[in-house]
């Protein structure tokens, strides 16, 4: 979905509004934030930060509270003229990445370890810089990442593959609830038409996986580059036999991986494994308690003060 007006101006309105009419429409039907959280479902404060501006919402956020609200469409169609990205800085050395994805006719992916940041979710993105950063610093580099996102998620976007290794999955960032999400996330936008998410699974350890995750940008005019990253630099090579080698082992690999369909059974069973794991813990926290209210109940009866008992005089 396009985020501007049909003339390609700038935005109609600001995050702030749209927050302020998700607060009207969620009071108007008598939900606490908590309340509409559960039915989305999401985080409480998912829902806060988007009421007060301070969180970018994905489409599929907008569209289920349309829904659930009965707002007729409302939140969708204003989503949409939102500019949510006016102001944001990338890191200077991946400044010259951000242009290129903002002018790619194709990317191909393939990651490791961690989702590829043109699929990451709000949330995962915000567990992830949490590790390195803290406060406004987290927020502007979630903004950066997921500013990037957009174009590729309109309905004439580029041509975006993603083949993530298994580990991607299953290294659980956040926890169980944002990984969930981000299943779902993966599920939702592999539907897209220029869009396609393959898994390479750890039960192949036959494939040729690159020793590093790295990306194949296809620019206008046929200009290819390959990239790849280093802990705190990006590494780009525009040399044709450099991309065709490269380009020709991503190929190999992705004949090799899961399709798309089943791509999308592992990723919607490993999803299951995640809400099942919230269950367990969940299940595993009320035992604990009710063990801790069993042996309360032991140490009082045993420091109880004890009085002889009289018995009847024969």
């Amino acid at each position: 979905m396009s985020r501007r007006n049909a003339d390609g101006g700038a935005a109609a309105t600001t995050a702030a509004v749209f927050g302020e009419l998700l607060k009207h429409y969620r009071e108007a039907e008598g939900l606490t934030q908590e309340g509409l959280a559960r039915r989305i479902p999401c985080d409480r404060s998912h829902v806060a930060r988007v009421e007060a501006g301070a969180r970018v919402p994905q489409d599929t956020f907008a569209k289920t509270c349309d829904e659930l609200l009965g707002t007729g469409g409302v939140l969708v169609r204003l989503w949409e003229r939102i500019d949510w990205y006016p102001e944001v800085q990338h890191p200077d050395w991946f400044e010259r990445r951000a242009e290129m994805d903002a002018k790619a006719v194709a990317l191909r992916e393939y990651q490791e370890r961690v989702m590829p940041g043109m699929l990451q979710t709000p949330g995962y993105a915000h567990a992830l810089f949490s590790r390195i950063a803290s406060g406004d610093e987290v927020e502007e580099r979630v903004r950066a990442r997921l500013s990037r996102q957009p174009r590729f998620f309109d309905d004439d976007g580029p041509l975006y593959v993603a083949l993530l290794d298994e580990s991607c999955l299953r290294n659980a960032v956040g926890g169980a609830e944002v990984m969930r999400d981000q299943c779902a996330h993966l599920l939702s936008v592999g539907q897209r038409p220029n869009i396609r998410i393959q898994v390479a699974p750890a039960s192949y350890p036959e494939l040729l996986r690159p020793n590093v995750s790295m990306s194949l940008i296809e620019l206008p005019g046929g200009h290819r580059w390959v990239y790849s990253e280093s802990l705190d630099r990006g590494h780009f090579n525009d040399d044709p036999t450099v991309y065709a080698r490269h380009s020709h082992a991503y190929d190999v690999l992705r004949a090799d991986v899961l399709s798309a369909r089943e791509s999308a059974a592992l990723i919607s069973d490993v999803m299951e494994g995640y809400g099942h794991d919230g269950q367990a813990r969940t299940q595993r926290g009320d035992l604990d308690q009710e063990q801790l209210q069993r042996r309360e109940r032991r140490q009082l009866r045993r420091n109880r003060p004890r009085f002889p008992q009289l018995r009847p005089r024969p």
